[in-house]
């Protein structure tokens, strides 16, 4: 009976519901500190990480320094603006849609979820970059 109270424990702490309770725990932390935004960056679908090294690796070039990943996640884009009562989840195989509510039925979010390497990661929905356009080189 124990080892059942256990693995049913863990299946609730490993499901898409905590993964995206811990994602914005770490986001609400960050305030500038690299090793803060770094925890909550590891919390990412791979998609979004990718995405995130190629928006850094552009602004590296522009600023002429190594801007890491996780430099690029600013907390106020994820700010749900109240606090969650509630939580909730619609899941598939790999995939969920958590719902965080509040007091009011206005505060409602939907944070998507893909499970990736045995977890559950958090989507945050970044839009693919432009291409790099170049220019012609006179000769």
């Amino acid at each position: 009976m124990l080892s059942c109270l256990a693995c049913a424990r863990r299946a609730d702490e490993d499901g898409p519901e905590r993964a995206v309770q811990e994602f914005i725990d770490r986001m609400q932390r960050v305030h500038g500190d690299v090793q803060k935004s770094r925890a909550a960056y590891e919390l990412l679908a791979l998609e979004d990480q990718a995405k995130l090294t190629e928006r850094a690796a552009r602004a590296s070039a522009a600023m002429g320094r190594v801007v890491q990943p996780e430099e690029m996640l600013a907390p106020s884009r994820f700010y749900l603006g109240f606090q969650p009562r509630s939580w909730s989840a619609e899941q598939g195989p790999n995939w969920a849609v958590v719902t965080a509510e509040g007091e009011s039925p206005r505060e409602r979010k939907q944070i998507r979820c893909v499970r990736e390497n045995e977890r559950w990661r958090v989507l945050i929905d970044l839009p693919n970059l432009a291409p790099i356009e170049h220019r012609p080189q006179p000769d």
